[in-house]
């Protein structure tokens, strides 16, 4: 209980600290707020990377998120689908009807919505930078800002599934993912 303990209070004290160096450094630098501005505030967060180097380093983000063990997997599947062609800026899958639709990759859901051409639209930010946007969904059962796993169930579709990549802006070709 005591390590417990101890590797929480060191989360706050490091997390406090760079707080309070962010926060000087706003005050006496005109040049890191507007670089922290430009990065941060203008341009695509990778929150995924971010999150990975933190776990990586630091462990997870909630201080017990490992006394649980949950190693039965309810859903690991791979994308299957009947047919293919492109549409708009990715991919048109012919699937199932009511196909229970699994993640392509690790990453954390950045956007859940609706997009023009596309429909109901969840986007997955990947720890590798790439955008996975899933498209036509009926039923999106993931929520902002969770974390999923390759293969883990994000939600129904039916016939119609659209796949778009996209890295820092530019739309990647979906013959690499699928």
């Amino acid at each position: 209980m005591t390590n417990f303990f101890y590797k929480f209070l060191n989360k706050v004290l490091i997390t406090g600290l760079l707080t309070i160096i962010c926060l000087i450094m706003f005050k006496k630098s005109s040049s890191f707020k507007s670089f922290f501005h430009d990065r941060v505030l203008s341009d695509n967060f990778d929150f995924a990377y971010f999150n990975s180097l933190y776990s990586k380093y630091f462990g997870g983000v909630l201080p017990f998120s490992g006394l649980i063990s949950d190693s039965a997997t309810v859903f690991s599947e791979k994308l299957s689908y009947n047919g293919f062609e492109d549409y708009l800026d990715g991919v048109s899958l012919n699937v199932s009807s009511d196909y229970m639709v699994p993640s392509v990759n690790d990453g954390l859901v950045v956007f859940i919505g609706y997009k023009d051409g596309y429909g109901n639209t969840l986007i997955v930010q990947g720890s590798d930078g790439v955008d996975t946007w899933y498209s036509n969904m009926n039923d999106i059962s993931v929520s902002m800002y969770q974390y999923i796993t390759q293969g883990s169930f994000i939600g129904n579709c039916s016939n119609k599934l659209y796949l778009v990549f996209k890295k820092d802006g530019n739309v990647l070709d979906y013959k690499k993912y699928i």
